[in-house]
């Protein structure tokens, strides 16, 4: 039989899991529909300013810049996510084949601009088009002189939502206008529209607001927009979470551009959540339970090859992959029944049934279990081994976890302590002890949330998975003079408010793979190389420490020359010297004689014995070592690891 260590039998359920694997997340299908209002107001250009900063779009097109900005990240990050545009106020109508030439259009002055559904390159392309071309823009985006029906706008994203994504859950409305108050003289239309609302959050839609602030008025909600966007979740509990309060309204006259402040938005509602376990039991104390839900919000990104294509038919085909496990020796196909998983063990195999694997990974049903409390300085820097996992509350399995949640986390944070829990993320999953860390929420300096508040579990280390300390025989300290000039430099080259800010540094090599991807995917000319904002800025790092860095400088050499001072002798030689131990000079021993050899120390195999059982024989001298094997008859060339492998397998193998 082939050797089992080189192949996994693939797994059919969760005999096989052993550890929280961060990418089995449960991932949910989002459906995004952008209403862009279109009127006289909205496509007029802001008026020119002295900021570099500035926009030139007007706020129609900054949104549908957006839009397609968005639809080009989907496409790539998202591919089973659909996406679509709504223009409403064009003199043009056209919905689902109809057009202005029907007799009876069902949703005068709406343009559908791109359906609601998975985007693709010609639905990218378009949109590109009406983006980068002016006259096309002009011919499509004229504004009706009539007023338009909220209601009927409301009702046709409903009609949208409901034959294109009824069975996703998570479909979000994306409004974009700089009208707050639409029907000013009419409630009848206020109530009418406020009832297709309501339809929508029936229906499962999350509306968002994405106002645009006139120079010289600011955009009031509460005119129209309170009784149309609720701050309220959904049913479904995997929906993306609605914004914590108002959206704060881009404007056309400060020196933010509007395109940079709409993309800023809805980048931030653009990622639907994704939850890493559902309703696991958080056991306060026996018998008192609260049910949580696992989220992952930080995870590294990568390129990843989605499918295989067969290219050599008529056409490209996606490929299934087919495993099939050969004996070696008969190439003779193995059946699933005839594998049995093994173990080493002083260099045999020990077999197990898949009954005794299951018996031996149970440790009981998956829950996370306070044992106590510590105070949080106790958790040092180090610990975090593991990305942390963010909790919040669920009342699927137990009414009023919130209110318990809420309030468990606000006595951590008030007492400054954390809670060390018995951590089983799912069945078979190794336990773990970790930390139950509380933390606040983090808002910008424009009131957005940027990390919210809740509970993180931070998985602990074993006393197996720390290492051992080096061995450092003699530490030298830098004199407090070298200290005090560096930190005057390490002062000069603090991030900006002494804090690292991610946001503001994507992946180089991502990027660059996502933008050869989207160059040839819509048959576009290859792009330049993208600026890479992980690369350090020289010359602004200069400017601001070269100086300090020279005086440090300086500083070592003069204290370096202090030191040698104090530490040489007559002639020159240091204290400590390694020529000096370790070969000696004929003229030493005033003999004349050549070099004479230093004395190994030899070691006995009882003492080679005890060395191998308390695993300390990688900290025996190369020498040590070839000596040993050398009067053993076994080869003594090679490096040290290759020396302290031949002395274990020599006492392996008896």
């Amino acid at each position: 039989m082939a050797d089992e260590s080189k192949w996994k039998p693939p797994g059919n359920g969760d005999d096989d899991e052993e550890e929280v694997d961060e990418t089995a997340y449960k991932a949910v299908k989002d459906a995004v529909l952008f209403v862009i209002e279109v009127s006289s107001s909205m496509l007029r250009a802001p008026p020119p300013t002295d900021s570099k900063k500035a926009g030139t779009d007007s706020p129609t097109s900054a949104a549908l810049k957006c839009a397609y900005a968005l639809m080009q990240q989907r496409i790539i990050s998202n591919p089973n996510d659909m996406m679509g545009v709504l223009l409403y106020g064009t003199e043009k109508s056209k919905f689902n084949g109809e057009d202005e030439s029907s007799a009876s259009f069902s949703y005068p002055h709406c343009y559908l601009l791109t359906d609601l559904d998975v985007p693709a390159a010609e639905d990218v392309k378009a949109l590109k088009i009406l983006v980068e071309d002016e006259d096309e823009f002009r011919k499509l985006l004229v504004p009706c002189k009539r007023d338009v029906s909220m209601a009927n706008v409301l009702f046709c994203a409903n009609q949208i939502f409901t034959t294109k994504a009824p069975n996703f859950s998570s479909r979000r409305l994306f409004i974009v206008t700089n009208n707050d108050d639409p029907h000013a003289n009419d409630k009848a239309a206020k109530a009418s529209a406020a009832v297709r609302a309501k339809d929508l959050y029936d229906l499962g839609v999350l509306i968002e607001l994405f106002p645009v602030t006139h120079p010289d008025q600011e955009f009031d909600r509460r005119k129209f927009y309170d009784d149309i966007v609720y701050n309220q979740l959904p049913t479904d509990p995997e929906a993306p979470a609605p914004i914590s309060g108002a959206t704060k309204a881009s404007s056309t006259g400060d020196g933010i551009s509007l395109l940079t402040s709409l993309l800023s938005n809805i980048n931030s509602k653009a990622v639907a959540r994704r939850t890493l376990f559902s309703n696991l039991s958080l056991e306060l104390g026996p018998g008192f339970n609260i049910s949580v839900k696992g989220y992952i919000l930080f995870k590294r990104q990568e390129p990843k090859r989605s499918c295989y294509v067969y290219l050599a038919g008529e056409k490209a085909q996606i490929a299934t992959g087919v495993t099939t496990q050969m004996a070696s020796d008969t190439a003779r196909t193995v059946e699933k029944v005839e594998i049995k998983k093994a173990y080493k063990f002083g260099g045999e195999q020990i077999l197990f049934t898949p009954e005794e694997i299951s018996s031996i990974r149970n440790f009981g049903d998956p829950c996370i279990r306070i044992l106590g409390f510590k105070p949080m300085s106790m958790l040092p820097m180090w610990a975090n081994l593991r990305p942390a996992t963010f909790l919040y509350p669920s009342e699927d399995d137990y009414i009023g976890s919130t209110r318990v949640f809420a309030a468990l986390h606000a006595k951590l944070l008030s007492s400054q302590k954390i809670g060390i829990t018995w951590f089983i993320a799912r069945k078979n999953a190794a336990p773990v002890i970790a930390a139950l860390y509380p933390g606040a929420e983090e808002l910008d300096e424009n009131g957005t949330q940027t990390l919210p508040a809740g509970l993180w579990l931070i998985p602990l280390p074993h006393a197996d998975d720390i290492r051992q300390n080096p061995d450092v025989t003699a530490l030298i300290r830098a004199p407090e003079p070298l200290i005090d000039r560096m930190r005057d430099v390490i002062q000069q080259l603090q991030l900006p408010k002494a804090k690292y800010d991610c946001g503001k540094y994507p992946n180089p090599s991502l990027q660059w793979h996502y933008r050869i991807l989207q160059a040839m995917a819509l048959e576009e000319d290859l792009p330049e190389m993208a600026e890479d904002r992980t690369v350090p800025r020289y010359r602004q790092i200069d400017k601001r420490a070269g100086p300090y860095v020279l005086d440090w400088g300086r500083e070592l050499q003069a204290q370096h020359a202090a030191w040698q001072k104090e530490n040489s002798f007559g002639d020159g030689g240091v204290v400590g010297s390694k020529r000096a131990v370790a070969v000696a000079g004929g003229d030493a021993e005033g003999d004349g004689g050549g070099k004479k050899r230093v004395k190994v120390e030899e070691m006995d195999d009882g003492g080679m014995k005890k060395a191998y059982e308390k695993d300390t024989v990688a900290k025996l001298t190369v020498a040590v070592l070839r000596a040993w094997l050398e009067g053993k008859g076994m080869d003594g060339k090679g490096k040290k690891g290759e020396l302290v492998d031949r002395v274990v397998g020599y006492f392996e193998s008896r």
